[in-house]
């Protein structure tokens, strides 16, 4: 089996428009939730979201551009375009790109155009609605997109498995290298779910803290934790097999070193009580890199700020570190970001690999009520610098799609 490394990436979250401003923000522990306005709370139950702070669309694409896609889709090839342009790969001469591929991670899609067109069709009537709206607001859209723009001729797919996708398509994108395949992945998630038919559908299930205070609504393992906080964003990386990138002289973030994904089949929202399937994910993820529960340094753990989540995770890392559990450093970046559905596990796939890179671990920030059923070290509102050898992402779905990637530090 070959081997796989990270040779760029791209990052567009609450706290940066940027890879480097997203890592500021987890070395500063920013917290990027703050009242919703992208539309009127006034009668709302949900007021805060973590919304993309200082992005003007403008400064990536023509306006007419802008009105033929959906946020989701911008975001994703913003983020594309950052990673494509880090790798350089389009000054390479061995860029092929028949042997280069695009898996992308979207929750929803274009909810955002569908409801604006939906609008509309009701008003004006629904043989009037955009003709750019199915093509630009279809699920698929913005790996597509991501494919014509750089000419990527090798597989291009979606992967849609609610808050796992994003951590799925970086798994599923290291296989197709190591498995040779591919050469080369763009691989990643975008999702822009704040918009009032997406709050308004979480907060109906009581899955969104009502809580109006930005620094007590999204606090991972905190005891007066109540509901997960949307965000918005996308992750980009480029995975590439280390012997091509070694060739072109590429600079390495990491090495993609294994990956689990399985189902709890248990609930449509609720995870797993015992954690078991999420233990298990995480089990085959630490066989297939080959290393052991003592060898991981830090997990970036799904931990949405819900009740149930964080105490099933927990208890799912309790079970698969076994008395490493209480050694091995914990934190949700969550905390800071909001949760990002489809596109989270792609964002914190870009996070480990930069605490692999920089050696530092980020907190779980705004952390204040500690809970007896979430004892485990989640290196509380202060990061730290700290080797990082093999680092771990979780992500957890609803439907119970469990997923986990681990990536070490190259040497």
């Amino acid at each position: 089996m070959r081997r796989v490394v990270i040779t760029g990436m791209g990052a567009v979250s609450p706290i940066g428009i940027n890879v480097e401003q997203n890592f500021d923000g987890l070395k500063n522990g920013r917290c990027g939730i703050a009242p919703i306005t992208y539309f009127d709370t006034s009668n709302r139950k949900v007021k805060v979201a973590g919304e993309i702070k200082n992005l003007n669309l403008e400064d990536y694409f023509p306006k007419k551009e802008i009105k033929r896609m959906d946020r989701y889709v911008a975001l994703a090839l913003i983020a594309a375009g950052e990673a494509i342009k880090d790798s350089g790969l389009l000054e390479s001469e061995s860029f092929d790109r028949e042997r280069t591929g695009t898996i992308l991670a979207t929750g929803v899609g274009g909810l955002g155009m569908i409801e604006t067109e939906h609008s509309k069709g009701e008003q004006k009537g629904f043989d009037r609605v955009s003709p750019y709206f199915v093509p630009g607001a279809i699920s698929n859209i913005a790996a597509a997109r991501i494919a014509i723009e750089y000419g990527l001729k090798g597989m291009c797919s979606t992967v849609i498995t609610a808050c796992a996708g994003g951590t799925n398509a970086v798994g599923d994108s290291f296989r197709q290298i190591r498995d040779g395949y591919a050469d080369i992945m763009v691989c990643g998630g975008s999702e822009s779910c704040i918009t009032e038919f997406g709050i308004g559908g979480f907060t109906v299930i009581n899955a969104l803290s009502a809580t109006e205070n930005p620094n007590r609504a999204s606090i991972p393992f905190d005891k007066e934790r109540n509901g997960f906080v949307m965000g918005e964003g996308a992750g980009i990386l480029i995975l590439e097999e280390l012997e091509h990138a070694k060739a072109r002289g590429a600079k390495i973030y990491g090495e993609m070193a294994g990956y689990g994904a399985n189902c709890d089949a248990y609930h449509v929202t609720a995870p797993s009580p015992d954690g078991s399937g999420a233990a298990r994910c995480m089990e085959l993820a630490m066989e297939d890199a080959k290393v052991t529960p003592e060898q991981i340094t830090y997990i970036n753990a799904h931990g949405t700020s819900t009740s149930l989540n964080d105490r099933s995770e927990t208890a799912a890392i309790k079970k698969a570190f076994k008395e490493s559990a209480k050694k091995v450093m914990i934190s949700s970046t969550k905390s800071m970001t909001g949760h990002l559905l489809g596109a989270s596990g792609a964002l914190e796939a870009v996070f480990i690999a930069l605490a692999v890179k920089e050696d530092y671990i980020p907190p779980t920030v705004n952390y204040n009520v500690p809970d007896e059923e979430c004892d485990l070290d989640i290196v509380p509102n202060q990061g730290r610098n700290h080797k990082v050898s093999y680092a771990m992402s979780n992500s957890l779905g609803f439907g119970g799609h469990n997923a986990s990637i681990i990536i070490k530090k190259y040497e």
